[in-house]
């Protein structure tokens, strides 16, 4: 990626590509929580290349992967509702201790790991919802605190900041409005692969979280 495309950004994207500070998964989690409770975009750094995963032309930053940017809320909806009142700490929160009914990245991230962590995406609950079970969602929490960190900025308008990122920056995780990536069509395979053996698999009693060893 070139120094010219870099220079299109607008100048919130440089907290986000340079950050100050990385973040750890233990880091996020602890009181007082250093996450504000505002609007931004946030992104998310690997120590390592996932299975399968491109790399080729994906920002590096002290040795780490940039893979995927996401924000919080989302753009307000067209049809009249109330804009949502989500703010970063909320989302990240979906992230780092909730499971992949409501996190596009841990499902993401679950998928791909499936084989290396033993976890499997399935049924829970009702049989409506699908997450890794208890056991996993746990499994996957240990992966993230020894590879993921995080890096956020406030933002009034993130997908405004979000849609400019993913124009220019090689993102192979994101999935929304990035058609344009060569890993596109391939981790929408996977993904759908996963539900497909999920959804010919018995459902189980426990949804994901709280974490419940049993």
């Amino acid at each position: 990626m070139s120094e010219q495309a870099f220079q299109t950004l607008p100048p919130e994207a440089g907290a986000l590509l340079w950050p100050e500070r990385l973040y750890s998964r233990r880091d996020v989690l602890a009181k007082p929580c250093p996450v504000p409770k505002h609007a931004g975009a946030y992104a998310w750094y690997f120590r390592q290349a996932l299975p399968g995963v491109p790399t080729t032309g994906c920002h590096m930053f002290k040795g780490l992967w940039l893979l995927y940017v996401g924000i919080c809320p989302n753009k307000p909806p067209k049809n009249g509702k109330a804009p949502s009142k989500r703010t970063l700490v909320n989302r990240l929160a979906d992230h780092l201790t909730g499971n992949a009914e409501g996190s596009t990245l841990r499902k993401t991230l679950g998928c791909l790991l499936s084989e290396p962590l033993g976890i499997h995406l399935t049924r829970v609950g009702s049989g409506r919802r699908h997450t890794f079970t208890n056991v996993g969602e746990q499994i996957l929490d240990s992966w993230l605190d020894e590879n993921a960190l995080v890096a956020w900025v406030e933002h009034s308008a993130p997908w405004e900041l979000e849609a400019e990122i993913i124009r220019v920056v090689p993102l192979p995780l994101n999935i929304d409005a990035n058609e344009h990536h060569p890993f596109y069509t391939q981790l929408r395979s996977i993904r759908r692969d996963a539900m497909k053996c999920a959804n010919s698999r018995p459902v189980v009693s426990n949804n994901g979280g709280p974490r419940r060893l049993s």
